[in-house]
């Protein structure tokens, strides 16, 4: 359908690319689009807009996520100029804001995956929260208590009305501030279960990451590795982990999250540390 309508204004091949590299979020539509076709920019904008039934806005991502905050720069194409949305995913309700708070639609087989590893009884430190995706996910599912933490205070505030939003079995404590901090001030040694979800800086908070978590407790460690061949990614991240650490790690798997690039991956590994 979406092809269809393309086609008089771009080939096959550039049709194809762009499908691949836009995000519906909601009522949104966030579209990636190469140097070359950015001429064409408007008219693909409002031809999105036409043709997905439910769209109010499509942005084009003309920054990508970046600084502490991780956010990015949205241009306006076609429809509502704002940023605001309703998401849903398997049973929980958001608001996410897509330019103002980091927030990704294609981590939602990992947020499951994770909250399905919970245990009840968990205490978890959620590092790089966000809107508080994977903890909402988690606490709606199991009877723990999550700190999710993060530095922008506009992810912190929506994290809070997400949590008012979604009936949760579990408790979380939302905190806006710098994970540094927080953990050496408040969460050492406190919990079963950390969560690093800033794949590009991981190494840089490994050693946080480690004082909040108890002896015999869990770290999912993600990051960004570089690999010819895509079986190769997992692998290199435990090598790569067990390079760097500077505890005793037990590996208990890995996987590829997504592909951020040609030949580079996020990688998970999910690793019990002894102290």
């Amino acid at each position: 359908m979406l092809k269809k309508a393309l086609e008089s204004i771009l080939s096959e091949q550039e049709s194809q690319e762009l499908i691949s590299s836009f995000d519906q979020i909601g009522d949104i539509i966030i579209v990636r689009i190469p140097d070359s076709l950015l001429s064409k920019k408007k008219i693909i904008g409002e031809t999105l807009l036409k043709q997905v039934k439910i769209a109010k806005s499509v942005f084009y991502q003309a920054s990508a996520v970046e600084g502490d905050f991780r956010t990015r720069n949205l241009e306006i194409l076609a429809g509502d100029n704002k940023t605001e949305t309703e998401y849903k995913e398997f049973g929980c309700k958001f608001i996410v804001d897509v330019e103002n708070a980091f927030f990704s639609p294609r981590l939602s087989t990992e947020r499951e995956r994770i909250s399905n590893l919970v245990q009840n009884g968990e205490t978890i430190v959620n590092m790089f929260a966000g809107v508080g995706m994977f903890s909402v996910m988690i606490a709606k599912k199991k009877k723990c208590t999550v700190y999710s933490i993060d530095i922008n205070p506009i992810a912190a505030k929506l994290c809070e009305k997400n949590i008012k939003s979604n009936k949760l079995v579990g408790n979380i404590v939302s905190i806006n501030g710098d994970a540094l901090q927080i953990i050496q001030e408040q969460l050492q040694n406190k919990s079963d279960r950390t969560l690093m979800l800033l794949p590009e800086r991981s190494d840089e908070f490994l050693e946080s990451a480690i004082n909040a978590t108890k002896n015999g407790g869990i770290i999912h460690y993600y990051s960004h590795i570089h690999a010819d061949k895509k079986s190769d990614a997992g692998k290199l991240s435990e090598e790569h982990y067990l390079q760097i650490s500077p505890v005793k790690s037990e590996i208990l798997g890995s996987k590829i999250v997504r592909a951020v690039g040609p030949r580079y991956y996020q990688t998970v590994v999910d690793i019990k540390i002894s102290k």
